[in-house]
């Protein structure tokens, strides 16, 4: 195992090193009067998704019911093929997988026990205005993507901010941008949407499979090779894989979440009394109304992606005559991710008291910060039989999100080495499978996921640059809508091979 004093020593130095600096700059805490501050690295996601959502003209209100109609093929035509490589529903299931996971079941369950109910509120308006970054991000994806003669897709932020920021007259820092939004998104895509997901999912699983405790190893075997016969497939299988686990770990996990509501259904008017009370009234116990209000926008932030610019490369390969189009899928990513998977978690731990530090069966986990514990043991008071569900949930969650991270990093990695060099990332990358299994440094694995966090930066500086093409072309689009110039079809069987 990679540990202080073993023979990899040198590199979890070298990770902490840069840990150290990422955070101290991350995190830096802005102040904001009266004593409260908050993390750079959220205000900068945040004011983004303000900006975005006036910029828009509310687009995650009016375009909701849209992109409902358009994932279930209301505007797919049968007889015609347009280009790119999958589905709008397939490239809607590839995004989700890379963000449905650990965040909503770990994530959700410390927010609360860090900020109190009051924190769900705050999460649920972070995925409201998230829904707007993601829109505008994903259609610039499809705006100024590359296909292929092959007919491979070349799409993501690295694409759009070197050529849209040339077309606006500033190529050097488009090409910085680009390149910097590359580098950092092919570190995430080895050490959070990877290492990561394998140790946190083996913690888990362990718990219901004890020989894998002592025998780490076979567990990074098996996910290596599952995880290698999916990505060597390409975008085609990834899509097809994760559009048939998306919905089943989802619907599963929800069924469980509505199970223990309706065990306590008495409780869930009285649970969104207190949450909406303690969001806008903050006592001092939960560190006041600002404190609420960062906690629940950062872990809201961590959960969903928006603004990272990740999904952007997933939704470029979509087949759509209408970059708008599916940019309007996209901002279904946060309202199923946030507003629906993540205040269904917080349901249950309010009901159940899990974010109670007195509580002498909830306070080891919240002390030590352990949010899937905390959530195995909220549902546990309820379902004895729970952390067998959470096991197999946590590690079809970190499986979908590997598989899709897998594609974001590859597409990053052809971008700065050319299109031949992808073999060689899927090598490194299914390595690095292995690894999570077997390292135990928090150094490493936290130096990935900050490699996500700090996507960020690059990637919303340049859409808010881009932002007045995207807003012509949603004026343009939205004229056509209103007049009636789509076809609507009936049905919605075509829509997963041949949605344009």
């Amino acid at each position: 195992m990679l540990q202080s004093g073993g023979g990899l020593d040198f590199l979890d130095k070298g990770a902490g090193e840069v840990v150290k600096f990422l955070s101290e700059f991350f995190f830096y805490q802005v102040p904001l009067g009266n004593d409260a501050t908050a993390p750079l690295v959220v205000l900068w996601l945040v004011l983004g998704a303000i900006f975005f959502t006036f910029r828009m003209s509310l687009i995650n209100i009016r375009g909701l019911g849209h992109s409902i109609k358009v994932v279930s093929g209301k505007y797919t035509n049968p007889d015609s093929q347009g280009s790119g490589e999958v589905s709008h529903f397939q490239a809607l299931a590839s995004a989700l997988s890379a963000t449905v996971g650990l965040g909503n079941i770990a994530g959700v369950a410390i927010a609360v026990s860090m900020g109190g109910p009051g924190a769900i509120f705050w999460m649920i308006i972070a995925g409201f205005l998230g829904m707007s970054s993601k829109f505008v991000e994903c259609t610039l994806g499809q705006k100024y993507r590359e296909v292929r003669s092959d007919g491979k897709v070349m799409g993501g932020a690295m694409y759009y901010l070197s050529k849209g920021l040339k077309e606006m007259k500033m190529p050097m820092l488009g090409k910085v941008l680009a390149v910097m939004f590359a580098i950092l998104c092919i570190g995430a895509s080895f050490g959070g949407g990877n290492t990561f997901q394998v140790n946190q999912s083996l913690n888990a699983l362990q718990e219901i499979v004890p020989v894998l405790k002592d025998n780490r190893w076979v567990y990074g075997v098996i996910m290596s090779i599952l995880v290698g016969v999916v990505i060597i497939g390409g975008i085609k299988r990834i899509a097809s894989t994760a559009e048939k686990i998306v919905p089943t770990m989802c619907g599963v996990y929800l069924i469980a979440c509505i199970s223990v509501l309706l065990t306590h259904i008495d409780q869930i008017l009285p649970a969104f009394q207190l949450i909406l009370d303690s969001a806008l009234n903050g006592s001092a116990a939960y560190g006041g109304f600002i404190g609420v209000l960062v906690v629940g926008f950062q872990r809201a932030a961590f959960s969903n992606e928006a603004g990272i610019g990740s999904a952007a490369i997933a939704h470029s390969a979509a087949k759509t005559e209408y970059p708008v189009r599916e940019g309007i899928v996209a901002l279904l990513e946060p309202f199923i991710d946030t507003i629906i998977v993540c205040t269904m978690t917080g349901l249950v731990i309010i009901i159940t008291g899990a974010y109670d530090a007195s509580d002498a069966t909830f306070a080891p986990y919240i002390e030590s910060k352990n949010g899937a514990g905390l959530t195995s043991q909220a549902f546990q008071t309820v379902f004895a039989w729970f952390p067998y569900v959470l096991g197999i949930a946590v590690t079809l969650f970190a499986f979908s999100t590997m598989i899709s991270w897998s594609y974001y990093g590859e597409r990053c990695w052809a971008y700065l080495f050319g299109d031949n060099a992808s073999l060689s990332y899927k090598v490194i990358f299914v390595t690095f499978t292995f690894l999570g299994s077997v390292i135990t440094s928090q150094n490493v694995l936290d130096f990935g996921d900050l490699m996500i966090l700090g996507m960020a930066f690059p990637n919303i500086l340049g859409v808010v640059l881009l932002s007045g093409k995207v807003k012509k072309d949603l004026n343009n689009y939205w004229k056509l809508l209103k007049s009636g110039a789509f076809t609507e079809y009936k049905g919605s069987k075509h829509n997963r091979s041949t949605t344009q």
